[in-house]
């Protein structure tokens, strides 16, 4: 295996050992749920917006390492960010684990530290719950209502 895959490894691992912003988020005024009914990954989002701005953004559920790890990693990279760049960074990120085969990585500065996630196209059977918690987030920016990967 490459050194570059065994980082990516490693920073996923890390993601699911402690995940990141793993709380309740009393403060949130918006919220969705979303869940992967093919393996049981479910995921809670929470939201506390400051205008346009992602003020804060936690997370809570139980899933796989791969879904905890996404979602760790996402509430990372969208704090702080605008409601518009959020949205950007899903439409990027899902386009970037459902590629087919031959197609072209994304680009590495557009898409950042979200880049350990590329391999999972690879794994049809992951997309799902690499994407879960985008999804989820996704719809907590816009309509609120409860995610299904199914």
């Amino acid at each position: 295996m490459s050194e570059a895959y065994d980082l990516y490894q490693q920073v996923i691992l890390d993601h699911n050992r402690a995940p990141r912003n793993y709380r309740d988020l009393p403060s949130a005024d918006r919220k969705a749920e979303g869940q992967n009914p093919l393996c049981g990954d479910e995921v809670t989002v929470y939201l506390a917006l400051e205008g346009e701005v992602i003020k804060d953004v936690a997370f809570q559920g139980r899933g796989c390492a791969i879904s905890k790890a996404s979602a760790s990693l996402m509430t990372s990279v969208v704090k702080g960010k605008t409601r518009t760049e959020a949205e950007a960074l899903f439409h990027d990120f899902r386009g970037m684990v459902t590629r087919k085969p031959g197609e072209p990585a994304p680009d590495a500065a557009k898409v950042g530290r979200l880049a350990v996630f590329a391999g999972v196209a690879e794994f049809p059977a992951r997309v799902k719950c690499a994407s879960l918690a985008w999804h989820t987030l996704h719809s907590a920016l816009t309509e609120g209502r409860k995610v299904s990967t199914e």
